[in-house]
């Protein structure tokens, strides 16, 4: 329904300007089969391996009402159905959450096996000035400057793990930015919680030296206060980006521990477009063997992206053709020697046509960060429009 209300919204617009070109509707469709073999059964439930059909659609709509006004509406709506589905009674409730101060999730209709999901991850209207822009509604503010892990990520921390949410979450909150000029910022932001303590505030000053993006940052954060410092740039032609962020809790009475997460990264790409990162998180907040990363977590926040006190990340990619690609990534606690590995191959059959074999192997000892999860792998359509 909410997708049908959509396009009636932009045919109704797009009459009378579509020469003014001031309405746009874009978007995908993609159908993805899924299998998932957990490393250990869950309570009650006998089934050794578990399978999903996933129709996944996305509609980005945006009007540009004048030269400093621009409405934006995206939600993604999606059909699920397997055994996962069946077999998982809180399965649906991972799906049907919706992290920000409003409710845009609802489950439209469903049955034993499958059930229709429609979300709104973005809605916002933003007013673009000279040396203003001003953002208010379901968006999403990008702070980080690594390309996996960001500390300084406050407002919509998302898991690596969820391959299949390119666009990431946003957050409810207003945002105001000034450029000072073409190489320095300032931005306001104020996220929406449930309660006073969830709401999240702060200040980043973002500015070039050198070849080098700086930026600083501090406000609350949830319970904690916050301090951070990012920077971007490179050495001898290859990337080169860290980020840390200092959580202390703003009074003895809150259920928060103080913590440093800070992460940094290297990249390059090399004549034949062979193409290779490496990355390392710490997290003072150390659990030792970390018990409990799940495929279906809604916990994650700028403090937990990763349980482990370090973690490292080596990834590599390969275009063997201009329309087939590989690759591969890997993630290992360093701390109880659990690892991930995640081979992919995509198969670009026209512009607007991929298919996508996906793997997500989880491998360590039990009651290790990844040594409970388990393997999946996938195989996905995607037609673009």
């Amino acid at each position: 329904m909410g997708s049908f209300i959509l396009v009636l919204m932009f045919a109704y617009l797009q009459k009378g300007h579509s020469q003014e070109k001031k309405v746009t509707l874009n978007g995908y469709v993609k159908d993805m089969v899924g299998y998932f073999e957990p490393r250990a059964k869950y309570p009650g439930i006998d089934n050794d391996y578990f399978y999903s059909n996933v129709i996944h659609n996305r509609l980005n709509f945006r009007w540009f009402a004048n030269a400093h006004l621009t409405f934006g509406v995206d939600m993604r709506n999606r059909l699920l159905a397997g055994s996962l589905i069946s077999e998982l009674p809180f399965y649906k409730s991972t799906i049907d959450f919706d992290p920000g101060h409003f409710n845009l999730s609802k489950v439209v209709t469903s049955e034993k096996s499958w059930f229709l999901h429609s979300m709104i991850d973005r809605a916002w209207m933003e007013y673009a000035g000279e040396k203003w822009q001003v953002t208010l509604g379901r968006q999403r503010v990008n702070w980080g400057m690594n390309l996996v892990w960001n500390p300084n990520d406050l407002f919509n921390t998302f898991s690596y793990f969820d391959y299949d949410y390119e666009e990431r979450p946003g957050c409810d909150a207003l945002r105001i930015k000034y450029f000072e000029d073409a190489t320095s910022s300032l931005e306001l932001v104020f996220k929406a919680g449930h309660t006073q303590e969830e709401n999240t505030y702060a200040g980043l000053y973002r500015f070039l030296t050198g070849n080098y993006d700086i930026q600083f940052l501090a406000g609350q954060c949830g319970p904690d206060n916050v301090a951070g410092m990012g920077w971007a740039g490179d050495i001898l032609g290859g990337g080169f980006r860290g980020e840390a962020s200092w959580f202390f809790p703003r009074n003895r009475e809150v259920q928060s521990k103080e913590s440093v997460v800070a992460s940094v990264s290297g990249d390059y790409t090399f004549r034949n477009n062979f193409y290779i990162q490496g990355g390392f998180l710490f997290n003072s907040l150390d659990t030792a063997r970390s018990k409990g990363l799940s495929l279906f977590d809604l916990n994650r926040n700028v403090k937990n992206m990763s349980v482990a006190k370090y973690a490292i990340l080596l990834q590599a990619s390969y275009p063997i053709t201009p329309l087939f690609k590989v690759s591969a990534t890997s993630i290992m606690n360093a701390v109880d020697r659990s690892f991930y590995v995640g081979p992919t191959i995509t198969w670009s059959v026209s512009n607007n046509f991929e298919l996508s074999f996906i793997g997500q192997l989880f491998f360590g000892e039990k009651e290790t960060e990844y040594g409970d999860t388990g393997k999946a792998i996938s195989i996905r359509l995607k037609w673009a429009f």
